[in-house]
């Protein structure tokens, strides 16, 4: 997945000056645009790893008839990466994408779906409403969407430090362990930042040895506790990469989730 190619994106987004600031955006083919999935990539928050590995499904999303935006972001490494900058980055993205698109991107219709560290990014990004107004990635009035598709995320990075998952990636990203940034850790971890108050689908497969499936689970339980509507899927026999595979059987485990989130039951209450 690191390396397939997929079709050309249909445009690309500016919303900042940075190298990093651009949204690739892939139309669907046939009628107008009803729904949009944001996509953000994973790769442990390192600069390394860029939105080009995420393209293959975002092309097989839009051929599915969503419109699809893969917003990237300043990662570790970068000098307008870690924190707070990655974290700023894709708040910025995301909220500019309504005047970006002309009004075509509208929160009551958009679904959050994040991979590894970009299933991360996508639940911190659906729980900014809860930011204390002294943090600095507290500003405006952040877009509020659907709900949030998480693929193998890294849900709770207090969890992910103590495993020291990708040698260190969460102390990479904030600075610190929690006891020497907690402050970061308290803005910056979604399972801190719950009751997440929309909907949440998290899939992870068994067999992931990057990001355990434990992570996911304990995200569950607390969001659960709190209220939330939100799903845990065990894909058995799944390893990390098979969730943004369009050619692999999870795919329509990925599907199946866009739709829950969609769900006009959901839109109800």
């Amino acid at each position: 997945m690191l390396s397939r190619s997929a079709r050309e994106a249909d445009e690309t987004l500016r919303y900042g000056e940075g190298s990093e600031h651009v949204i690739e955006l892939w139309r669907p083919g046939n009628g107008p645009v009803t729904r949009t999935v944001v996509v953000v990539h994973g790769g442990f928050w390192a600069a390394e790893y860029d939105r080009t590995h995420i393209r293959p499904l975002c092309a097989e999303l839009a051929r599915q008839g969503y419109l699809t935006a893969a917003l990237e972001y300043h990662r570790v490494g970068q000098p307008l990466g870690g924190w707070p900058g990655t974290f700023t980055d894709v708040a910025d993205g995301l909220d500019a994408l309504p005047a970006l698109t002309g009004g075509l991107v509208d929160g009551a219709n958009t679904v959050l779906l994040g991979h590894s560290a970009g299933g991360h990014l996508a639940l911190w990004a659906a729980s900014r409403h809860r930011l204390p107004p002294g943090s600095p990635c507290h500003g405006g009035e952040p877009l509020r969407v659907r709900g949030v598709v998480s693929l193998a995320g890294v849900c709770d990075l207090e969890a992910a430090y103590r495993l020291n998952l990708d040698d260190g990636a969460v102390r990479r990203l904030l600075g610190g362990g929690p006891a020497q940034v907690p402050d970061r850790y308290r803005d910056a971890d979604p399972a801190g930042l719950l009751p997440l108050g929309a909907r949440c689908v998290l899939l992870h497969g068994d067999e992931d040895d990057r990001v355990p499936f434990d992570i996911s689970r304990l995200y569950y339980h607390v969001a659960a506790g709190q209220g939330d509507d939100v799903t845990l899927e065990r894909l058995d026999g799944m390893g990390h990469f098979e969730l943004i595979d369009p050619g692999a059987p999870a795919f329509r485990a990925v599907l199946g989730a866009i739709d829950a989130v969609f769900a006009p039951e959901w839109a109800a209450r």
